[in-house]
């Protein structure tokens, strides 16, 4: 129907002028803008290849994952016989597997029977379907079990370690968010990092310090005794072991190897200050399992030191005054401001689960990327006039109505880009080309649509009304496998090519409702116009 009732005609104008009013901060200096109340604070982010940035290739040590899992098959074996009560001496984690030695001959087979339900089954990624296990258990001799981590397990390992190192990182650089970043796996055991906007030698410096950090907190108690430096004169205790400090004047600490809690029991991490000296320090919180084993662990070591320790360094080993039952606690030191942030956002991502190292670096220039932006405004330009020039002799009064339907068309996009912090690469500016082209065509099949009606002698009137309901099946068909693909685009591709999908799929969207709700309405005013006169469309 062309007639709007009031409420919907208010609703269509509150949201182009919304659109419009978004789109205005994408023509001030960004730095101006920021400083602006909503929602004029926010305009497009441009990618790495319009503004230049920062661009790491990371290379992930496999073998620590590896280790790592050795180590824990190690431990799951010991705690399978120890739950099933079968006598044996402690798994050896050696040369990339594990070894067992069960004490009495007649527990092999129960032994064998309960250590294979380590081997978890994985689906083979082959044409047969068949699964294949993660570990190789063997019976090697009369009393002897091998527990060999299979190519696939240690396959999978390296791809769960991947896939937990990007979401970390993308953590810790990217906290909000709203920075637009390209952060994706290459290969087998590479991550591409690029960051939009980045050319202070210093700010680039303190990315490359973030990514270097593994940042695996834990919580050792401190040998009650011993000093670390009697322990490397004659030798530690066996369970204990010498961790280096952070602070040289406090020294190195015995502490026992294996920690009371990890930094996977963390619930959250914040810079602060200290009340009474006024210090930067960071306090933390666990989550309710850590907060229980804490708590009991503070409550059986009044007058213990505890230590925490960071990447294998201790940096705060403060004495257990009384029971820290809720769960929180602090860790103060030499600490800045920047340095107590920096902390708190690698303890609050989490751990990387293997050390990361800087493969490759590069500082892209933003002076490609403003060449981009002007022959971009310019191709934009150009079409925009061959548009104009094209609806207004094709169609006449009706073309003009396309061209407002398609400029806060345009419009919408930048905005909608703006709020939800997406960036503009430069094929995104090609998509911004190709959401007018279609928007336009949409236009074109309404109005062809209401001359075949006109050949066909139906009155202007039922004839513009035929025209809109009937293309509104063939733009919606069109426009949804547009959309699809695009969404595929943004799911699957990275960089340039979500950049286009982004625009792509939002100009379908905005496509779709200014060519049926703006270029309508303008369309029903006019009508409103010819009431007194002999209705002619204007086609």
């Amino acid at each position: 129907m062309l007639h709007f009732s009031r409420w919907k005609q208010i609703a269509i104008i509150l949201a182009c002028l919304a659109g419009l009013i978004g789109a205005i901060p994408n023509f001030f200096d960004k730095k101006q803008v920021v400083t602006w109340p909503f929602p004029f604070n926010k305009s497009v982010n441009l990618g790495l290849d319009l503004q230049g940035g920062a661009h790491f290739l990371l290379g992930m040590d496999t073998s620590v994952l590896k280790r790592d899992f050795v180590q824990s098959i190690a431990e799951e074996a010991q705690q399978k016989l120890r739950t099933a009560k079968l006598p044996a001496a402690r798994p050896v984690a050696r040369d990339g597997r594990v070894t067992v030695v069960i004490t009495k001959p007649e527990d092999m087979d129960a032994a064998l029977k309960e250590l294979r339900t380590i081997a978890q089954p994985l689906q083979d990624a082959g044409l047969t379907g068949s699964s294949v296990l993660t570990v190789d258990v063997k019976r090697e001799d009369g009393t002897t079990i091998a527990l060999t981590p299979t190519e696939a397990g240690v396959v999978e390992r390296e791809t769960k370690g991947v896939g937990a190192a990007i979401e970390t990182v993308r953590r810790r650089l990217d906290p909000d968010g709203t920075k637009e970043m390209t952060i994706v796996r290459q290969g087998r055991d590479r991550i591409l990092v690029q960051i939009p906007g980045i050319d202070d030698p210093q700010r680039v410096q303190e990315v490359k310090d973030i990514l270097r950090k593994t940042a695996k907190m834990t919580f050792h108690l401190v040998h009650p005794s011993i000093t670390a430096e009697d322990a490397k004169t004659s030798r530690s205790p066996q369970g204990y072991r010498i961790f280096p400090s952070e602070e040289r004047v406090q020294g190195d600490e015995l502490l026992e190897e294996r920690p009371l809690l990890s930094g996977e029991q963390l619930a959250d991490a914040q810079p602060g200050f200290d009340q009474r000296t006024n210090e930067p320090l960071v306090s933390f919180r666990f989550n309710q399992a850590g907060a229980r084993i804490f708590g009991r662990a503070t409550q059986e070591n009044v007058g213990r030191r505890f230590a925490i320790v960071l990447d294998n360094k201790v940096i705060s080993a403060p004495v257990i005054r009384e029971p820290i039952l809720g769960g929180t606690g602090q860790i103060s030191g030499s600490f800045t401001v920047e340095s107590a942030n920096q902390l708190a956002i690698l303890l609050r991502s989490g751990a990387l689960p293997a050390p990361l190292t800087i493969v490759e670096e590069r500082t892209v220039g933003p002076s490609l990327g403003a060449d981009s932006i002007r022959t971009g405004k310019i191709a934009t330009m150009i079409g925009a006039v061959l548009v104009v020039a094209f609806m207004v002799f094709a169609y006449g009064l009706f073309g003009l109505f396309a061209v407002a339907a398609v400029a806060v068309n345009i419009a919408m996009v930048l905005a909608v880009m703006g709020w939800i912090g997406a960036s503009m690469t430069l094929p995104g500016i090609a998509g911004i080309l190709l959401t007018i082209g279609m928007a336009v065509d949409a236009n074109v099949l309404i109005y062809e649509r209401i001359r075949e009606e006109l050949r066909n002698k139906s009155t202007p009137i039922n004839a513009i009304e035929k025209g809109f309901d009937r293309a509104f099946g063939t733009i919606v068909d069109a426009n949804l496998t547009t959309l699809i693909a695009g969404l595929v685009m943004f799911w699957l591709g990275s960089g340039p090519v979500k950049g286009f999908a982004v625009t792509l799929s939002l100009g379908v969207i905005t496509t779709v409702f200014t060519a049926f709700t703006v270029s309508r309405l303008l369309v029903s005013w006019w009508l409103g116009t010819q009431k007194s006169k002999r209705i002619e469309a204007p086609l």
